[in-house]
């Protein structure tokens, strides 16, 4: 399969799951990686510098009509939607909390699922409400590919449980073993340290 984008989405315990799978994708990862994180709305850009450490890819906070470059993670800004445009851009919204959250996990999912189809990889990771269950679940019925955190291994376990009651998973697995599953699925042969 050719996936073209990997969008995540995590709530508490994020950061550190990110930086789990991140850390172990090398300089020449191709496939970009749209992020949701649950951030508190005055949160300036903490977690881009970061993950930036950890990181051997360019991690930014995705910028309003930004086209998708290869090889690039984009998180997205706090307080604000993040969605994906048909011609491959961002678009940037202030609309209303869904699940009580601004950006919503379920919203970046699904626009990005409408754009590439069975092209793309959707994973939840740890958190504390259902956002982007049906998110996942949208992912999937498209053709793409879903990939949840362990529960069992998940800081809070209470995202993936709901991913996991929304829809067929695709792949289960411990935070460690997600990096090496998105090598094998995009046909890289060893992640990163």
């Amino acid at each position: 399969m050719n996936y073209k984008a990997i969008v995540i989405g995590a709530s508490a315990g994020g950061m550190e799951s990110i930086s789990a799978i991140l850390k172990k994708l090398p300089i020449d990862f191709t496939v970009p990686i749209i992020i949701v994180q649950h951030l508190s709305p005055k949160s300036k850009g903490y977690m881009v510098s970061y993950l930036n450490k950890s990181s051997e890819l360019q991690v930014k906070e995705a910028d309003e009509k930004e086209k998708l470059i290869s090889g690039f993670v984009y998180i997205a800004p706090a307080n604000y939607h993040l969605l994906i445009e048909d011609d491959e851009t961002f678009s940037l919204t202030v609309g209303e909390k869904i699940n009580y959250s601004r950006p919503s996990i379920d919203l970046l999912f699904e626009t990005a699922s409408d754009v590439y189809q069975d092209n793309l990889i959707g994973i939840i990771l740890t958190g504390a409400n259902n956002d982007g269950s049906l998110g996942l679940k949208k992912i999937k019925e498209r053709g793409g590919l879903t990939i949840v955190e362990d529960p069992d291994t998940a800081m809070v376990n209470i995202m993936p449980k709901a991913a996991m009651g929304a829809t067929e998973i695709d792949y289960i697995l411990g935070v460690d073993n997600i990096a090496k599953i998105i090598m094998k699925l995009v046909g890289y042969k060893n992640e990163r340290g």
